[in-house]
């Protein structure tokens, strides 16, 4: 039996829209609903209208996400194109709503003399997926700079919060309450009069030579152990070039794993098995998964 939804949005919502158009791997099976709002007042009345225990799923720009081949049961709701105000709000402050893609808010703070924020142009992703994982790239990490969060449920109800209501780690981000999702932020930085958009490009050529940039992935595969680096454990576990099906360990970067244009959801998720279960017996290092792995096998 199909998912109800309410006429006023039966037109505007997609069914088992494959996911393998919307994440950065290029894999993923239908979801069962597919739903990109116009704006945060439209997003609200549709979570009103949804079934109170209906599984809610969120996609960005679908980096650092693998939606298994079975697809998603339920809701993905995408901000991508939608929820993407991005403006000055002081002398140094920015809000900025969770479809912004992090490299525009790096090339903007830069327009606006505003700092350090270069490195979000190294995070392939939207705030909103930024803010729930603290994700960082070139050493800066998104919660060193949140000053406060506007958030969304299940009843369309929103509230701010502040950062200090959020326990926050290394790629790890966890909430006062599980049914919460981010809409917004109000970022800090200081103030950079000099700061220049060289200095972008210059971060981003460094990503480009380390890094199999214009290539299928999902960016980092594994977080870094304490003390080391998940990329050169798992290149001198000798993965590099290891393949699987369709997918392989990139050669440039060994905490990558390509799609080559043919693999799987289930390629994919046997190789990053393959990767954890050799580093373990070689190193002794347990790797922790940095992608998340959703959905119906």
């Amino acid at each position: 039996m199909s998912l109800a939804i309410a006429p006023e949005f039966r037109e505007r919502v997609r069914r088992d829209e494959p996911l393998s158009r919307h994440t950065s791997w290029h894999v993923g099976g239908p979801a069962e609903v597919f739903f990109n709002p116009r704006d945060r007042v439209e997003l609200a009345e549709f979570l009103r209208s949804l079934p109170p225990a209906v599984p809610i799923h969120w996609i960005g720009l679908g980096s650092n996400l693998l939606v298994r081949d079975g697809g998603l049961k339920g809701v993905v709701v995408s901000t991508h194109g939608a929820l993407d105000l991005l403006d000055r709000t002081g002398e140094s402050t920015v809000r900025a709503e969770a479809g912004v893609a992090c490299a525009r808010i790096a090339r903007q703070c830069i327009k606006w003399g505003l700092g350090p924020a270069e490195f979000f142009a190294g995070i392939p992703g939207t705030l909103g997926g930024a803010l729930a994982m603290n994700a960082g790239a070139f050493g800066g990490e998104t919660w060193g700079h949140v000053l406060a969060v506007t958030t969304i449920d299940r009843g369309g109800a929103t509230r701010t919060r502040p950062a200090s209501e959020y326990r926050v780690g290394y790629r790890e981000v966890i909430g006062p309450e599980p049914d919460e999702w981010f809409l917004e932020a109000s970022l800090s930085f200081e103030s950079r009069p000099a700061a220049h958009e060289s200095e972008v490009r210059a971060l981003l050529e460094r990503r480009r030579a380390s890094q199999p940039i214009g290539e299928w992935s999902c960016g980092s595969v594994f977080t870094n152990p304490p003390g080391d680096h998940a990329a050169r454990l798992i290149e001198a576990a000798g993965l590099k070039g290891f393949r699987i099906g369709g997918a392989s360990v990139s050669e440039k970067h060994a905490n990558f794993i390509i799609n080559h244009g043919e693999a799987s959801a289930a390629d994919l998720e046997r190789l990053i098995a393959h990767v954890r279960e050799t580093v373990a017996r070689v190193h002794g290092v347990q790797l922790t998964p940095e992608v998340r792995i959703v959905g119906v096998p």
